[in-house]
């Protein structure tokens, strides 16, 4: 009996043993099963992310001091006014943003003059008082007043570039302003903190908060001349009316863009243009007045897939040449549709917005040195660059308030047909004329059944092709005369007579 209880002993610690070995093994090449305790989950397998948000507060109380009210009168007639809204394309801006039009309630009737008020922001730039601000915000303006604090400025233009939308306005005082810093719109990621500050409707000094929601937005405004030079900056901080020309700040209290418009079908929708687009065009504007750019004559798109193959280029990167213009520099230099630039003057171009920066930047009269590739070949020819009018016809019969020009005397607004407009309107380039940028509702062009978009091919029987001849023609006719106008409509693909009368 005790020789078999021995036994039984031996035998359970021999299994004992066995057992606790094979769980060492196992343990040890990984066999056995984890407990769920045991079991990574896939949040232990997220790294932590520490996220610091920015004292939106210090960042306000840094800026707003810099920040300004801008208050543009003119003088107009009845409710003709044209209101130069961010997408110039004369809409009221109440109905532009908030989608149907105010009430008259006590509106004088068409035949009295009053004076029509516009308001906006600004922000200063510089210890003795330039402040930047959207050129809509004072276009056609007699006076500009500037609330700073608790003053009041009468402020001067100093210049004005509508195809950016900027202006450059100056008040000056005894006394040293604090000016906001520039910082690098480049540098901005889709994401980033930014902060708006404005005067939205009544509500002076409102800071609103969002992210960058995307950068280079292009084809945002209605003006076919301008869209070229489009690179918007695209926000959630709400801007709303009143908050043009104000600035979008970095949580460095650097200025990164100025606010200009908003998207009306959506909410919080806004944009802005980069702060590096003032960079560039500042001291022309400080010094010129405007802004003065080169131009090449060439209507440029981005590389695909079906072009980088179909024209066996190395890759996407380029300006694809579409058509170019004769008797323009890129004609004369030799570039030819189907090209794709790659380089100007040994500066890669990514995309068009490479080309049209540089070349905009560049003086008329200056050469450039284009890198072309063509039937796989990569050549490079030399361009002596021409002067873009966009700038001369936007002040030409706009805001001069002459009463013998086109705008004064048939209700008229004209512009040069640039290759953008016409590859936006999908004309044929044997069509030549003026581009028809504005006609007054109350108006004989618009009893004439002239409308915005149609390009005018003769006046009298003439053919014109400049807005300098237009409106010497439009300047000679006499009163009770007729002007008898062709008209090419783009959208219908039709020509017509409009028979205007000049006013007795």
């Amino acid at each position: 009996m005790q020789k078999s209880t021995k036994q039984a002993l031996s035998f359970s610690v021999l299994i004992a043993g066995a057992v606790i070995f094979g769980m060492v093994v196992a343990g040890a090449v990984n066999v056995t099963p984890r407990t769920e305790a045991q079991r990574e989950t896939p949040a232990a397998r997220v790294r932590p992310v520490s996220v610091a948000v920015p004292s939106f507060a210090d960042i306000a109380d840094g800026a707003m001091p810099s920040v300004v009210s801008i208050t543009s009168t003119e003088t107009v007639k009845g409710s003709a006014r044209r209101f130069s809204g961010p997408f110039g394309n004369g809409e009221d801006p109440f109905e532009f943003f908030f989608g149907q039009p105010r009430e008259r309630r006590g509106q004088p009737r068409d035949e009295d003059e009053h004076r029509e008020q516009q308001s906006g922001s600004g922000f200063l730039i510089s210890e003795d008082g330039y402040i930047v601000t959207n050129y809509h915000v004072i276009d056609g303006a007699e006076k500009i007043d500037v609330r700073h604090n608790k003053e009041r400025f009468t402020a001067r233009v100093v210049g004005r570039d509508p195809a950016t939308d900027l202006a450059l306005l100056k008040i000056d005082s005894h006394e040293r302003f604090l000016a906001l810093p520039l910082g690098d719109s480049d540098r901005l990621r889709v994401g980033e903190w930014v902060m708006a500050i404005g005067d939205p409707i009544i509500f002076d000094k409102t800071v609103t908060v969002g992210v960058v929601s995307a950068k280079d937005r292009q084809g945002i405004s209605a003006d076919q001349t301008t869209r070229s030079f489009e690179n918007f900056i695209q926000t959630d901080a709400a801007i709303n009316l009143g908050n043009s020309g104000g600035p979008l700040i970095n949580v460095n209290g650097e200025v990164v863009g100025i606010n200009t418009a908003i998207y009306r079908p959506a909410q919080n929708i806004g944009f802005a243009v980069p702060v590096n687009t003032l960079r560039t065009i500042l001291p022309q504007l400080k010094d010129k007045g405007k802004v003065v750019r080169g131009y090449l004559g060439i209507n440029i798109e981005n590389v695909d897939a079906d072009k980088e193959a179909a024209f066996r280029l190395k890759s996407k990167e380029g300006a694809f040449v579409q058509s170019v213009l004769a008797g323009e520099p890129a004609e004369t230099a030799g570039v030819k549709p189907g090209d794709t630039i790659v380089r100007v003057d040994n500066v890669p171009v990514k995309d068009t917005r490479d080309l049209i920066g540089y070349v905009s930047s560049k003086a008329p009269g200056s050469k450039v040195k284009l890198t072309l590739m063509r039937d796989g070949r990569e050549l490079t020819v030399s361009a002596t660059l021409a002067e873009r009018q966009l700038e001369a016809a936007a002040g030409t019969d706009r805001g001069n308030g002459s009463t013998d020009g086109p705008r004064g005397k048939i209700g008229i607004s004209v512009a040069p047909v640039t290759p953008q407009i016409r590859k936006s309107l999908g004309m044929d380039a044997s069509v030549e004329g003026v581009y028809v940028d504005h006609v007054k509702e109350v108006s004989p062009a618009y009893d004439a059944n002239i409308r915005d978009g149609d390009i005018i091919t003769q006046v009298n029987g003439r053919t014109v092709t400049s807005t300098e001849e237009f409106s010497k023609i439009v300047k000679a006719a006499g009163k009770g005369e007729y002007l008898r106008l062709y008209v090419f409509r783009p959208q219908a693909k039709v020509s017509f007579f409009a028979l205007v009368k000049i006013g007795e």
